[in-house]
């Protein structure tokens, strides 16, 4: 199977790469559902943007305590850096992730398209201006600087807007542009490669869906089968991520 896929990826003229939660595992990321999912140890309520716009103090301390302090320090690893690679020798032309942990770009990929928004950018709720994270403190509480204020000044006054992370809440709407880009590369693309997703959030499960329905191949790689599996998947390569990747990369080479 690895010898096919391989082919498939160097014979096709345009490959996307659709990655979910299970490619950043490995990087020390949980992943939201399943045994160890963190909708076991929080409420998914948290992430209502309802919820938020309610309870903004509240939900920022759950968010600093999962997606800044526990993700903060994470790195890429390898699935991520292989299809990076892939990218610069022309054999992946597009990631579209759902994930929220900047680890494709930061791996080196130039080409993604973040379907559920980036957390390493907040954006403010008044104003609109989207302000990289490093940018503020997360680490004081006191009431004036947590929740974290917008700095940006308009006119002779700072705008002290609340921030939110730039990520989709339940909710929300997807962003536009990742939205018409991701089904755009679904309805062009010869060939999906599937990570670590499992099918089941929606509107993002119906991209690799569209593509396939658009005639292309589909290569899947997960630890368990998904539901798309038996329903669309060409070839499915069962195991982790980095190991997959790697086996992948290296009968490329051959090839």
């Amino acid at each position: 199977m690895y010898k096919e896929s391989a082919k498939l990826i160097k014979e096709s003229r345009r490959t996307v790469a659709f990655t979910g939660a299970g490619i950043s595992v490995e990087s020390g990321i949980p992943p939201f559902r399943g045994e160890n999912g963190l909708w076991n140890k929080y409420d998914p309520a948290t992430f209502e943007i309802s919820y938020f716009l309610r309870n903004t103090k509240a939900s920022w301390e759950v968010m600093r305590d999962i997606f800044y302090n526990l993700f903060g320090q994470v790195k890429p690893n390898y699935a991520h850096t292989a299809l990076a690679q892939l990218e610069r020798q022309n054999l992946i032309h597009a990631i579209i992730t759902q994930n929220v942990d900047n680890l494709h770009t930061d791996a080196g990929s130039k080409n993604v398209y973040e379907f559920h928004g980036n957390l390493k950018k907040l954006v403010c709720l008044s104003c609109g201006a989207k302000i990289d994270v490093s940018d503020i403190s997360l680490t004081k509480i006191d009431s004036d600087s947590f929740p974290p204020k917008c700095q940006k000044v308009h006119g002779s006054s700072k705008c002290n807007g609340v921030l939110k992370p730039n990520a989709v809440f339940f909710g929300e709407s997807i962003p536009r542009d990742a939205y018409s880009k991701s089904f755009e590369e679904a309805n062009k693309a010869e060939l999906f490669i599937l990570i670590g997703t499992t099918g089941e959030v929606a509107p993002a499960n119906m991209i690799p869906r569209v593509a396939k329905g658009r005639g292309a191949k589909i290569v899947e790689i997960n630890t368990e089968s998904s539901s798309y599996t038996d329903s669309i998947t060409d070839i499915f390569l069962q195991g982790k991520a980095t190991e997959i990747m790697r086996n992948l990369i290296s009968e490329i080479n051959k090839v």
